[in-house]
Protein backbone atom coordinates (compact mmCIF):
# COMPACT_ATOMS: atom_id res chain seq x y z
CA UNK A 1 0.00 0.00 0.00
CA UNK A 2 1.30 3.44 -0.91
CA UNK A 3 0.90 6.30 1.58
CA UNK A 4 1.08 9.93 0.48
CA UNK A 5 1.69 11.59 3.83
CA UNK A 6 0.89 15.11 4.96
CA UNK A 7 0.90 16.60 8.43
CA UNK A 8 -0.44 15.47 11.81
CA UNK A 9 -0.97 12.07 13.39
CA UNK A 10 -3.22 10.65 10.66
CA UNK A 11 -0.41 9.16 8.51
CA UNK A 12 1.13 7.62 11.64
CA UNK A 13 -2.14 6.07 12.73
CA UNK A 14 -2.96 4.77 9.25
CA UNK A 15 0.46 3.16 8.74
CA UNK A 16 0.48 1.59 12.21
CA UNK A 17 -2.99 0.11 11.73
CA UNK A 18 -2.22 -1.18 8.24
CA UNK A 19 1.03 -2.84 9.30
CA UNK A 20 -0.76 -4.51 12.22
CA UNK A 21 -2.91 -6.13 9.54
CA UNK A 22 0.18 -7.39 7.71
CA UNK A 23 0.19 -4.74 4.98
CA UNK A 24 3.50 -3.28 3.79
CA UNK A 25 3.52 0.53 3.64
CA UNK A 26 5.62 2.58 1.24
CA UNK A 27 5.35 6.26 2.13
CA UNK A 28 5.94 9.35 0.02
CA UNK A 29 6.19 11.96 2.79
CA UNK A 30 6.11 15.73 2.31
CA UNK A 31 9.03 17.72 3.76
CA UNK A 32 7.87 20.19 6.41
CA UNK A 33 4.55 18.41 6.82
CA UNK A 34 4.92 14.71 7.68
CA UNK A 35 6.36 13.86 11.08
CA UNK A 36 9.99 12.64 11.02
CA UNK A 37 9.06 9.62 13.15
CA UNK A 38 6.84 8.33 10.32
CA UNK A 39 9.99 6.72 8.92
CA UNK A 40 9.89 4.25 11.84
CA UNK A 41 6.26 3.27 11.09
CA UNK A 42 6.60 2.30 7.42
CA UNK A 43 8.56 -0.24 5.40
CA UNK A 44 10.20 2.36 3.18
CA UNK A 45 9.98 6.15 2.94
CA UNK A 46 10.69 8.75 0.27
CA UNK A 47 10.84 12.41 1.30
CA UNK A 48 9.42 14.74 -1.34
CA UNK A 49 8.53 18.37 -1.96
CA UNK A 50 5.03 19.46 -2.91
CA UNK A 51 4.64 19.07 -6.66
CA UNK A 52 6.94 16.08 -7.19
CA UNK A 53 4.23 13.79 -8.56
CA UNK A 54 6.55 12.08 -11.03
CA UNK A 55 8.83 11.15 -8.15
CA UNK A 56 5.90 9.63 -6.21
CA UNK A 57 4.79 7.55 -9.20
CA UNK A 58 8.32 6.23 -9.83
CA UNK A 59 8.74 5.33 -6.15
CA UNK A 60 5.42 3.47 -5.98
CA UNK A 61 5.94 1.58 -9.25
CA UNK A 62 9.47 0.58 -8.25
CA UNK A 63 8.08 -0.97 -5.06
CA UNK A 64 5.09 -2.73 -6.64
CA UNK A 65 2.45 -0.43 -5.14
CA UNK A 66 -0.95 -0.86 -6.81
CA UNK A 67 -3.11 1.07 -4.29
CA UNK A 68 -2.43 4.28 -2.40
CA UNK A 69 -4.05 6.58 0.14
CA UNK A 70 -3.65 10.26 0.92
CA UNK A 71 -3.46 10.88 4.66
CA UNK A 72 -2.76 14.14 6.46
CA UNK A 73 -3.21 17.68 5.24
CA UNK A 74 -0.89 20.04 3.42
CA UNK A 75 -0.88 23.71 4.44
CA UNK A 76 -2.50 25.60 1.60
CA UNK A 77 0.25 28.23 1.77
CA UNK A 78 2.66 25.51 0.57
CA UNK A 79 1.30 26.05 -2.92
CA UNK A 80 3.43 29.20 -3.11
CA UNK A 81 6.55 27.12 -2.44
CA UNK A 82 5.66 24.31 -4.83
CA UNK A 83 8.47 22.74 -6.84
CA UNK A 84 6.57 21.12 -9.72
CA UNK A 85 8.26 18.47 -11.80
CA UNK A 86 7.45 17.82 -15.45
CA UNK A 87 4.57 15.48 -14.57
CA UNK A 88 2.99 18.07 -12.26
CA UNK A 89 3.37 20.86 -14.81
CA UNK A 90 1.64 18.66 -17.37
CA UNK A 91 -1.28 18.07 -14.97
CA UNK A 92 -1.58 21.74 -14.00
CA UNK A 93 -1.67 22.84 -17.64
CA UNK A 94 -4.91 20.90 -18.12
CA UNK A 95 -6.76 22.34 -15.12
CA UNK A 96 -8.65 25.61 -15.60
CA UNK A 97 -9.56 26.21 -11.95
CA UNK A 98 -6.85 25.53 -9.36
CA UNK A 99 -9.31 24.60 -6.59
CA UNK A 100 -8.52 21.94 -3.98
CA UNK A 101 -10.92 19.33 -5.33
CA UNK A 102 -9.90 19.81 -8.95
CA UNK A 103 -6.19 19.53 -8.12
CA UNK A 104 -6.62 16.44 -5.96
CA UNK A 105 -8.82 14.66 -8.49
CA UNK A 106 -6.31 15.42 -11.25
CA UNK A 107 -3.52 14.06 -9.06
CA UNK A 108 -5.51 10.91 -8.31
CA UNK A 109 -6.25 10.46 -12.01
CA UNK A 110 -2.54 10.74 -12.83
CA UNK A 111 -1.76 7.97 -10.35
CA UNK A 112 -4.57 5.76 -11.63
CA UNK A 113 -3.39 6.21 -15.22
CA UNK A 114 -0.14 4.60 -14.01
CA UNK A 115 -1.98 1.64 -12.48
CA UNK A 116 -2.02 2.99 -8.91
CA UNK A 117 -5.57 3.17 -7.58
CA UNK A 118 -6.27 5.87 -5.00
CA UNK A 119 -8.57 4.49 -2.28
CA UNK A 120 -10.30 5.97 0.76
CA UNK A 121 -7.92 6.60 3.63
CA UNK A 122 -10.56 5.32 6.07
CA UNK A 123 -10.34 1.76 4.69
CA UNK A 124 -8.81 0.38 7.91
CA UNK A 125 -9.99 3.12 10.27
CA UNK A 126 -13.75 2.65 10.68
CA UNK A 127 -13.64 2.95 14.52
CA UNK A 128 -12.07 6.41 14.21
CA UNK A 129 -15.03 7.93 12.37
CA UNK A 130 -17.19 10.36 14.35
CA UNK A 131 -20.45 8.96 15.66
CA UNK A 132 -23.79 10.75 15.70
CA UNK A 133 -24.85 12.31 19.00
CA UNK A 134 -23.93 14.75 21.77
CA UNK A 135 -20.69 13.38 23.20
CA UNK A 136 -19.83 15.49 26.23
CA UNK A 137 -22.77 17.59 27.45
CA UNK A 138 -26.31 18.55 26.36
CA UNK A 139 -26.61 21.56 24.08
CA UNK A 140 -28.16 24.83 25.25
CA UNK A 141 -31.07 26.33 23.34
CA UNK A 142 -29.02 29.19 21.88
CA UNK A 143 -26.30 26.76 20.80
CA UNK A 144 -28.82 24.64 18.91
CA UNK A 145 -30.10 27.75 17.13
CA UNK A 146 -26.56 28.67 16.04
CA UNK A 147 -25.91 25.13 14.82
CA UNK A 148 -29.12 24.98 12.81
CA UNK A 149 -28.26 28.23 11.06
CA UNK A 150 -24.51 27.71 10.85
CA UNK A 151 -24.73 24.19 9.45
CA UNK A 152 -26.20 25.32 6.12
CA UNK A 153 -23.79 28.25 6.05
CA UNK A 154 -20.88 25.83 6.36
CA UNK A 155 -22.29 23.65 3.56
CA UNK A 156 -22.65 26.68 1.30
CA UNK A 157 -19.06 27.74 2.00
CA UNK A 158 -17.91 24.18 1.33
CA UNK A 159 -19.80 24.06 -1.97
CA UNK A 160 -17.73 27.05 -3.10
CA UNK A 161 -14.56 25.09 -2.17
CA UNK A 162 -13.45 27.84 0.22
CA UNK A 163 -13.09 25.78 3.39
CA UNK A 164 -14.76 23.28 5.71
CA UNK A 165 -15.20 25.29 8.90
CA UNK A 166 -17.21 28.30 10.12
CA UNK A 167 -17.38 30.00 13.52
CA UNK A 168 -20.66 31.63 14.55
CA UNK A 169 -22.30 33.18 17.61
CA UNK A 170 -25.88 34.38 18.10
CA UNK A 171 -26.54 34.47 14.38
CA UNK A 172 -23.33 36.35 13.55
CA UNK A 173 -20.56 34.97 11.32
CA UNK A 174 -17.27 35.35 13.17
CA UNK A 175 -14.92 33.47 10.85
CA UNK A 176 -14.90 31.40 7.67
CA UNK A 177 -11.99 29.06 7.03
CA UNK A 178 -9.97 29.79 3.92
CA UNK A 179 -6.29 29.26 3.17
CA UNK A 180 -5.20 29.69 6.82
CA UNK A 181 -6.73 26.37 7.95
CA UNK A 182 -9.14 25.33 10.71
CA UNK A 183 -7.07 26.20 13.78
CA UNK A 184 -6.43 29.77 12.68
CA UNK A 185 -10.10 30.21 11.74
CA UNK A 186 -11.07 29.01 15.23
CA UNK A 187 -8.60 31.41 16.87
CA UNK A 188 -9.86 34.34 14.79
CA UNK A 189 -13.52 33.53 15.47
CA UNK A 190 -12.90 33.05 19.19
CA UNK A 191 -11.06 36.36 19.42
CA UNK A 192 -13.87 38.23 17.68
CA UNK A 193 -16.66 36.50 19.60
CA UNK A 194 -14.90 36.84 22.98
CA UNK A 195 -16.26 33.51 24.28
CA UNK A 196 -18.90 30.78 23.81
CA UNK A 197 -18.84 30.72 20.01
CA UNK A 198 -19.82 27.65 17.97
CA UNK A 199 -17.47 25.92 15.52
CA UNK A 200 -19.00 23.85 12.70
CA UNK A 201 -16.69 21.64 10.62
CA UNK A 202 -18.25 19.70 7.75
CA UNK A 203 -17.50 17.70 4.64
CA UNK A 204 -17.96 19.74 1.50
CA UNK A 205 -21.10 18.66 -0.44
CA UNK A 206 -18.87 17.54 -3.32
CA UNK A 207 -16.32 15.91 -0.99
CA UNK A 208 -14.31 13.05 -2.44
CA UNK A 209 -13.69 10.79 0.55
CA UNK A 210 -10.41 9.57 -0.91
CA UNK A 211 -8.74 12.75 0.32
CA UNK A 212 -9.06 15.82 2.50
CA UNK A 213 -11.35 14.19 5.09
CA UNK A 214 -12.00 16.51 8.08
CA UNK A 215 -9.90 15.46 11.07
CA UNK A 216 -10.10 16.48 14.74
CA UNK A 217 -8.21 15.47 17.87
CA UNK A 218 -6.63 16.73 21.11
CA UNK A 219 -4.93 19.56 19.22
CA UNK A 220 -8.37 20.82 18.18
CA UNK A 221 -9.50 20.89 21.82
CA UNK A 222 -6.41 22.87 22.83
CA UNK A 223 -7.09 25.45 20.12
CA UNK A 224 -10.74 25.69 21.21
CA UNK A 225 -9.75 26.15 24.85
CA UNK A 226 -7.42 28.99 23.92
CA UNK A 227 -10.18 30.61 21.85
CA UNK A 228 -12.85 29.99 24.56
CA UNK A 229 -15.09 28.11 22.12
CA UNK A 230 -18.24 26.48 23.58
CA UNK A 231 -19.27 23.96 20.89
CA UNK A 232 -17.68 21.89 18.14
CA UNK A 233 -19.97 20.24 15.59
CA UNK A 234 -18.65 17.74 13.04
CA UNK A 235 -20.23 15.54 10.39
CA UNK A 236 -20.82 12.02 11.71
CA UNK A 237 -19.43 9.23 9.56
CA UNK A 238 -17.30 11.67 7.57
CA UNK A 239 -14.89 13.03 10.20
CA UNK A 240 -11.87 11.29 11.70
CA UNK A 241 -11.39 11.56 15.46
CA UNK A 242 -7.75 11.01 16.49
CA UNK A 243 -6.81 9.89 20.03
CA UNK A 244 -10.52 9.69 20.79
CA UNK A 245 -10.40 8.92 24.53
CA UNK A 246 -8.01 11.75 25.28
CA UNK A 247 -9.95 14.05 22.93
CA UNK A 248 -13.26 13.43 24.72
CA UNK A 249 -11.71 13.62 28.19
CA UNK A 250 -10.05 16.98 27.57
CA UNK A 251 -13.15 18.45 25.91
CA UNK A 252 -15.35 17.31 28.78
CA UNK A 253 -12.99 18.79 31.36
CA UNK A 254 -13.06 22.09 29.46
CA UNK A 255 -16.87 22.10 29.28
CA UNK A 256 -16.83 22.03 25.47
CA UNK A 257 -19.84 20.42 23.81
CA UNK A 258 -18.86 17.96 21.08
CA UNK A 259 -21.56 16.99 18.60
CA UNK A 260 -21.69 14.60 15.65
CA UNK A 261 -24.42 15.03 13.00
CA UNK A 262 -25.31 13.03 9.91
CA UNK A 263 -25.88 15.76 7.42
CA UNK A 264 -28.81 17.48 9.13
CA UNK A 265 -28.86 20.18 11.80
CA UNK A 266 -30.19 19.23 15.24
CA UNK A 267 -33.87 19.68 15.94
CA UNK A 268 -34.94 22.37 18.40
Amino acid sequence: MGLIAGNGQFPMIFSTRAREMGISIFAAAHHGEALPELSDQVDKILWIRLGQIGKIISFFKKNGVSEAVMAGGIKKTQIFDMRPDFKTLSILSKIKEKKDDALLRAFAEALENEGIKVVESTRYLGPLLAEEGEWTRPLKKEERADIEWGWQLAKNVGALDIGQCVVVKRGVILAIEAIEGTDEAIRRGGSLGKENAVVIKICKPQQDLRFDLPTIGPGTVQTMKEAKIAVLVVEAGKTLVLEKERFLKEAKEAGIALVGHKGNPPEN
